[in-house]
């Protein structure tokens, strides 16, 4: 059903006049606004100026009595204008920006200040505008001082570099449109060059803000106060002596309250917790004491006063630490003086289960009896008096062999150790190696008529050298040379490894193993090394200029400076492969002997047998791989862990012994896990030392 058109009333004519004449006066409006356009252009202003720049333009039309309305968007066409754009610059100033509508690119959209803020979109202009301050205007004026107070002024030094910048990218465009096909094949091949060298592994970079490289363990506030304390006692030295009591009084009460808050800290989060509170009290009273009391002739005096005591004391304290750690590293720990008590009583005893061992060990000589002499076995050497490190030295040995049967180790022990040395491997036999103990007076051959070194170590002069409290080498008289005055060194036990052929005639090669080391692989392949016709295979020591022949000889003597190289390179003791039908063919023991018989004053070296090595086997060593022998583990404590780790064999050389209290802790690893725990002498003798 159609309903008909009702004719329009008079009222609402009138209102769809008003609303006309209402839409014809805003679109003036919007023409006039659309001259004042805002687009936004982030590299040239900031989103705080945008924001101020359209919340005026909002109130202005407010208070012109606009209202937003729904056809605002029925705008005309505006591509025929040249426009004119407000912005607000980085300084809080209004400019103008003229553009014709041709120049926006498609990506340029109008912001209508019209619609809701959350409605906007976002525009960008072409950098290609020109700009211009605005002039006109009282409101402009307005506006710029609104913006200005709402806005920071940026720093002229960051404004530089950014002109800077683009100056210098302008420049680069304009030499690369201008670079020649030839130029720019040279920069393309350098280019790919430099990516096929690229290294991509990060590199360690050094920042001292990175967590790692904080250091919480810093010993400046200790420094400082002790620093303190040392100017403290110079002032109230000078104080005491010119009757300033109070002031005296002063200093010597912050000497010892910063001593009481130092305490035993070494670092300063070991410091007490007033410790800084004393550091400032010291630094007021030091502050009086020196506009009081400063002389600088005085204060240089004292000082220097103090600085010569204070090196008398270190000269005292480093004799005093040479001699303790020399007398402690000759000395037999509790536990290990047990466990030779305790094998020599079972020796001689020889009841129950020990007589059992014995009968099996009667046997089991009978049948190795053979292998002693077979060219085809790996045979070593070992000369000591101490019976725990010996076993270590065998058992690592043992443990580490590839074929342990074709072993055998031939310990030399002197008679006083002998009982206790033959019954720990009658006991704690390493099946299924052989070992074989013998006893050095058993060699007839060794006296004092034939070896030259045993009427020396005999003789009443060098008892007196080592004994003697007058001696020049005493603490007493300040010598150096206190690491001398060792018992080692008077022991033969120390020199046998110069009479190889002598002890062991039938056999052809033999590995030298001081009983200061730790095996760690296998040894076998060092008897398929080739010596070149040398009777000494070793590890060579020297780095730069330590461990070369005038470390250890006295080139001041004819003798020696005619015959040697200082810069010769040393070598070391502790694992060597001898080559004894070499030996034998170049006289070894005879050259030994010579140089032995000149240095009876000790003229040419000093006591030990590493010298008079140097001298017999000069020109006759081959050096091994520095990987089969690493030394330094009995006395330096920087050795690299990784060459620890990849060593054949590991040297405690030095006074630190694995087996005493003075072991350097982070090597006595490597030698306390091959010791014999499960043995009831071990563990009834430490056991005690708890």
């Amino acid at each position: 059903m159609a309903f008909p058109s009702l004719p329009p009333s008079p009222s609402s004519s009138a209102a769809t006049w008003r609303r006309r004449s209402g839409l014809v006066a805003l679109l003036l409006l919007l023409i006039f606004l659309s001259f004042q356009v805002v687009v936004h252009v982030p590299s040239v202003r900031s989103a705080v100026s945008r924001r101020l720049f359209s919340d005026h333009r909002h109130r202005a039309a407010r208070e012109a009595g606009h209202r937003s309305c729904p056809g605002c968007g029925d705008l005309q066409d505006v591509e025929d204008f040249n426009k004119t754009i407000a912005y607000t610059d980085q300084d809080g100033r209004i400019k103008l920006f003229k553009v014709t509508a041709k120049e926006f690119a498609s990506s340029s959209i109008w912001e209508n200040p019209l619609l809701p803020r959350d409605s906007q979109p976002l525009a960008e202009l072409k950098e290609s505008a020109e700009e211009q301050p605005l002039a006109i205007g009282s409101e402009a004026n307005n506006l710029s001082s609104s913006a200005v107070s709402a806005t920071q002024r940026p720093d002229p030094i960051k404004l530089k570099r950014e002109v800077f910048r683009r100056r210098r990218k302008e420049q680069r465009i304009q030499e690369l449109l201008q670079m020649d096909k030839e130029a720019e094949l040279q920069m393309r091949n350098l280019a790919t060059n430099s990516s096929r060298n690229f290294d991509n592994k990060v590199k360690v970079s050094y920042n001292i803000w990175r967590q790692e490289f904080h250091h919480t363990n810093t010993d400046s506030t200790v420094k400082l106060m002790k620093d303190q304390i040392i100017m403290a006692k110079v002032y109230a030295t000078i104080a005491r002596s010119q009757n300033e009591p109070d002031l005296y009084a002063s200093l010597m009460k912050c000497i010892k309250e910063s001593k009481a808050a130092i305490g035993d800290a070494h670092m300063d989060s070991e410091l007490d917790s007033s410790a800084l509170e004393r550091a400032k009290a010291m630094g007021h009273v030091l502050s009086s004491a020196r506009d009081v009391l400063y002389n600088s002739d005085e204060v240089s005096r004292r000082l220097r006063v103090m600085l010569q005591s204070a090196e008398l004391n270190i000269d005292t304290v480093k004799k005093q630490n040479t001699f303790l750690v020399q007398h402690a590293a000759k000395t037999v720990p509790m536990p290990l003086h047990c466990l030779h008590m305790q094998l020599i009583t079972d020796y001689h005893l020889r009841d129950g289960v020990i007589k059992e061992y014995f009968q099996a060990a009667a046997l089991k000589d009978e049948e190795d009896k053979a292998k002693l002499e077979d060219r085809s076995l790996y045979h070593y050497a070992i000369f000591s008096d101490n019976v725990l490190a010996a076993s270590v030295v065998v058992r690592s040995t043992v443990t580490n062999a590839k074929e342990p049967n074709k072993h055998v180790f031939h310990i030399v022990t002197d008679k006083l150790n002998f009982a206790a040395m033959k019954m720990w491997f009658i006991s704690h036999s390493p099946l299924p190696a052989t070992v074989h103990v013998e006893n050095i007076d058993n060699f007839k051959w060794l006296n004092s008529s034939y070896c030259l070194v045993m009427r020396q170590l005999e003789s009443a002069r060098l008892k007196e050298f080592y004994f003697k409290a007058h001696d020049p080498s005493s603490l007493s008289d300040g010598n150096e040379n206190l690491k001398y005055r060792n018992p080692k060194y008077l022991s033969m036990l120390n020199h046998l490894r110069f009479y190889m052929p002598e002890i062991h005639p039938k056999l052809d090669k033999i590995l030298f193993l001081d009983d200061d080391v730790v095996v760690q692989k296998d040894l076998t392949p060092l008897w398929d090394v080739d010596l070149k016709g040398m009777v000494n295979g070793a590890v060579e020591t020297c780095k730069e200029s330590f461990h070369r022949f005038d470390t250890y000889l006295n080139f001041s003597h004819p003798k020696i400076s005619e015959n040697f190289d200082p810069r010769a390179c040393g070598w070391a003791f502790g694992m060597n492969m001898f080559d004894l039908k070499e030996w034998k063919k170049r006289n070894i023991t005879g050259i030994y002997h010579y140089w032995q018989n000149l240095n009876e004053d000790r003229k040419l070296w000093k006591l030990g047998t590493l010298p008079p090595g140097l001298i017999t086997f000069y020109n006759l060593t081959h050096p091994l791989d520095h990987t089969w022998h690493v030394l330094g583990l009995g006395y330096d404590p920087a050795v690299d862990i990784a060459e620890i780790e990849n060593a054949a064999v590991v040297h405690y050389n030095g006074n630190y012994k694995p087996w005493l209290d003075l072991a350097i802790s982070k090597y006595k690893a490597y030698w306390s896990k091959y010791v014999d725990v499960d043995s009831s002498h071990i563990r009834h003798c430490y056991a005690s030392k708890q």
